[in-house]
């Protein structure tokens, strides 16, 4: 009898049908998703944003093209990549809200230039950026009057001045550390935040501001708030609040000052 070969696909044909109408559920980030624009020199927003993101909500990141130096120039200049950038999170259209994640870039490019761009880029989701969020958490604390500590050279820091004070706060007293490399930035010792913001706070002011998503505030943002007694926001955990009260997420946070737990 002649040898008959077995079909090489018969191993996979055989035992219980599969039924492939039935295999998806929502996925692992059920609640949200959110996307960050980031510097290309960034180094600390991605982990301060896993710390604080509550279960079920993503957080996906993309960089835009900048020189190690933050100055008003080469954030200018960064506008001209932000569309691209964004348009690299999550093509299929699921992302819920993209960031711009830089407080003096956002400020020196402007909120409305920053939501152009970053729609160009990811058209479905709802657009915000860093001084957007702190603002809006500003507001949430009831403060009027700001003392405001930064890692900036003073032609930020003077820009910072401006744009808070249109937007309707008072700016009691604003210092920095006349860093220009982001590298720099990044290496700031959280106790070192901590005696600046402190010798920046002013009687006045209803709350304190630590400003840069590069300072690794949210390490010391609940003791300093428990020691000032008044609110105290620092750019990373407001990216994060606003962001997740834009998707609908009202999850409270403890560990991470006032506006995180309470807002």
């Amino acid at each position: 009898m002649p040898f008959k070969q077995k079909n090489r696909h018969d191993a996979y044909t055989t035992g219980e049908e599969f039924d492939f109408t039935d295999i998806f559920d929502a996925g692992r980030n059920d609640r949200a998703k959110l996307g960050f624009v980031l510097l290309a020199t960034e180094q600390t927003i991605e982990e301060n944003m896993f710390r604080l993101c509550p279960p079920g909500v993503g957080v996906h990141f993309t960089r835009a093209a900048n020189p190690d130096s933050i100055t008003v120039e080469s954030l200018t200049l960064q506008a001209e990549d932000l569309a691209r950038a964004a348009s690299t999170l999550l093509p299929d259209g699921s992302l819920n809200v993209i960031g711009y994640a830089c407080t003096s870039g956002s400020l020196v490019i402007g909120e409305d230039r920053v939501f152009a761009e970053l729609s160009k880029g990811a058209p479905k989701a709802q657009v915000t950026s860093l001084i957007s969020g702190v603002l809006r958490a500003l507001r949430a604390v009831s403060a009027k009057k700001i003392a405001v500590a930064t890692p900036y050279l003073d032609e930020i820091n003077q820009r910072e001045a401006i744009y808070m004070e249109r937007a309707g706060f008072e700016i009691c007293n604003i210092r920095g550390l006349q860093l220009e490399k982001d590298s720099d930035m990044i290496r700031v010792r959280p106790d070192a935040i901590a005696r600046l913001a402190k010798s920046v706070d002013h009687p006045e002011a209803d709350a304190l501001f630590i400003s840069c998503g590069a300072l690794r505030s949210i390490d010391i943002v609940q003791d300093l708030e428990n020691e000032l007694g008044k609110p105290v926001i620092c750019s990373n955990q407001a990216m994060m609040w606003d962001m997740l009260r834009l998707a609908d997420i009202e999850d409270r946070i403890e560990g991470y000052g006032q506006l995180l737990r309470e807002h």
